[in-house]
């Protein structure tokens, strides 16, 4: 009777054991280090790299030319790197394959205004059933190519939409808005899920959506985060330190209690090297990003996110 309780309990656990690897997967027991480069991106350099993770376009300049072959990401794959593909869901691009050139002078009834901060951006309803289908196409070529998952940025567009200044025809309530943003990448992950069950599912910024919908981290690999730490190579004062610790923090912890990993990236190297006030800034931002338990990436303070940030002995 022993023998059978005892052979029984291995089981549960073992059953258990296996039910959790399955949940875990794409959870940050997997993933130590990440790279994140969204221009020119070279298979080999990526493959050779010893990162866990990287975050790419899925192509070389983001035009349809530029997209990578399935052997390209293929390469990278046998390496033992997971690449996953940006993708800007609350935005378009007019260098992207769905650019309509009459867009230019007769944009559709979804476009907003133009980002003012990056030109070619508009600001789009995401709610809309055509800019959807343009994104389950968008989807469709990533996972083509063979990416492992898809990285959603612009997912703090709700909160423009929401904005009484922002000088569009609409405006919502902020539940309002979240809400649909919430919907959107819901409906994104379910169809990339159909094509491929384990596809990573990393959403950029915006995380007080898990205020308005929880649900999102059912389905969410885990999150990703710009600038916690600093300004650029600044650090935060007192104010802004305190309004994120409050406003962001909170909410990203969440997403590590639901055992999904935290991609954190600041933009925090000047570019002199691993030395001085460079090295001491590096190696701060560092320690707090791995102290929250996220996984940080050094990227370079202008931004353009152009080539992978390789310091050695330190990152990846």
């Amino acid at each position: 009777m022993k023998r059978v309780l005892f052979l029984a309990s291995l089981f549960v656990i073992i059953f258990v054991a296996g039910c959790k690897n399955k949940e875990e997967q794409n959870s940050n027991i997997y993933i130590s280090s990440w790279a994140y480069q969204l221009q020119n991106a070279d298979p080999d350099e990526i493959a050779e790299s010893g990162f866990d993770l990287v975050v790419m376009d899925y192509s070389r300049d983001g035009s349809q030319e530029g997209e990578y072959t399935r052997g390209d990401i293929q390469k990278i794959k046998d390496s033992g790197v997971i690449p996953v593909a940006y993708m800007s869901i609350g935005e378009a691009e007019n260098y992207r394959f769905y650019w309509k050139e009459e867009w230019d002078t007769l944009p559709p009834s979804w476009f907003g205004r133009e980002n003012p901060e990056w030109r070619g951006n508009y600001a789009v309803k995401y709610w809309d059933g055509e800019w959807k289908n343009i994104l389950y196409e968008y989807i469709d070529r990533i996972i083509n190519e063979g990416f492992m998952g898809i990285y959603l940025d612009k997912v703090d567009e709700y909160e423009y939409w929401a904005r009484i200044d922002n000088r569009e025809d609409t405006v919502l309530s902020i539940n309002d808005a979240a809400l649909k943003m919430a919907y959107l990448i819901n409906n994104l992950a379910q169809y990339a899920k159909e094509k491929e069950p384990d596809f990573y599912i990393i959403p950029q910024n915006g995380e007080e959506i898990l205020k308005y919908d929880r649900s999102l981290l059912n389905i969410v690999s885990g999150w990703a985060a710009e600038d916690l730490f600093y300004n650029g190579t600044t650090p935060y004062d007192e104010t802004e330190a305190e309004w994120i610790l409050h406003n962001r923090i909170p909410y990203l912890d969440t997403v590590l209690s639901h055992n999904k990993f935290v991609l954190s990236v600041d933009y925090v190297d000047d570019g002199t090297g691993y030395r001085g006030e460079n090295k001491e800034r590096i190696d701060d931002y560092i320690n707090k990003a791995r102290k929250k338990g996220y996984i940080p990436y050094v990227a370079i303070q202008d931004r353009e996110l152009d080539e992978l940030n390789i310091i050695e002995g330190i990152q990846p």
